[in-house]
């Protein structure tokens, strides 16, 4: 797979214009679920194409941690965006939407003991099959957990790792969440992802309520996610990193500000394993 660097944006329609005039941009990603795979392409990505910015496509309704085998629709659906946008690859999520014709409306965490890996685990190879670029999967955030977990959150990222071919699209601001609600090892997980299965990095901000961590996507970002980009880049060294922004569009000087906040956590990070 052709690989992603520097800094990247999610694309939204709202940021096209601060995305096409950002000098640093490294990469974007697109959201599958918003676009229409047969009907023209929004001009401001075709723009970034014949750039040659790489995209990704970024699913969330898969489903891969379901019982049942992701769609073939839907994993066609996936593949002709890719196609068409060029995309170096795409992503989704270790995580289960439907169950029974239901769908949940979230990504729920799949439950941590070897029956539920071993159904994930088939149901990547399926989308891997299916799609012609290579698939990276992406830790979620969770407000729970299933009783009785066999093993750890970083036992089961290594378990999809042994079992598949995939790559690995590392959400800091989802480990980052977490370890404050559920009270697990961030930094166990971000030492079980070898430098070659790694894709790029998720980096977003969030809001405290209740008495929980939100991952909301639409708030600043903290020091949490970043300290996780500094870590991370200090043990395996530079890794692409993407800023994730859904809702509550900040002013173009906030937006840069927390994209050169990523850069210099990761020269941080960069500096730091330089100095060991």
């Amino acid at each position: 797979m052709k690989r992603l660097e520097g800094v990247g944006l999610g694309w939204r329609r709202q940021l096209a214009h601060f995305i096409d005039t950002w000098e640093g941009l490294g990469f974007v990603e697109v959201l599958a679920e918003q676009l229409d795979e047969r009907g023209a392409l929004p001009e401001p990505l075709v723009q970034l194409k014949e750039r040659g910015v790489p995209v990704v496509v970024h699913g969330v309704s898969l489903g891969l941690g379901g019982a049942e085998p992701p769609s073939s629709a839907r994993l066609s659906r996936l593949a002709r965006l890719a196609e068409r946008l060029g995309a170096v690859c795409v992503s989704e999520h270790l995580a289960f939407v439907r169950a029974g014709g239901l769908e949940s409306g979230h990504l729920l965490p799949v439950a941590r003991h070897e029956e539920s890996l071993e159904v994930l685990a088939d149901n990547i190879r399926r989308a891997e099959a299916a799609l012609p670029v290579p698939l990276a999967l992406e830790n979620v955030a969770s407000l729970f957990e299933w009783p009785g977990p066999a093993f750890s959150e970083a036992g089961l990222l290594t378990g999809v790792l042994e079992r598949t071919g995939a790559g690995v699209l590392l959400d800091v601001a989802n480990l980052y969440a977490n370890a404050l609600n559920l009270g697990t090892d961030a930094r166990a997980v971000l030492a079980a992802v070898p430098r070659e299965r790694l894709c790029y990095v998720h980096v977003a901000g969030g809001v405290r309520h209740g008495g929980l961590y939100h991952d909301t996507h639409a708030h600043a970002l903290p020091e949490g996610p970043l300290a996780l980009l500094e870590e991370l880049t200090a043990r395996v060294g530079p890794v692409p990193a993407l800023l994730e922004r859904d809702d509550r569009f900040p002013p173009v000087e906030e937006l840069a500000g927390e994209l050169e906040a990523m850069r210099a956590a990761m020269a941080r990070g960069a500096a730091r394993r330089e100095a060991a």
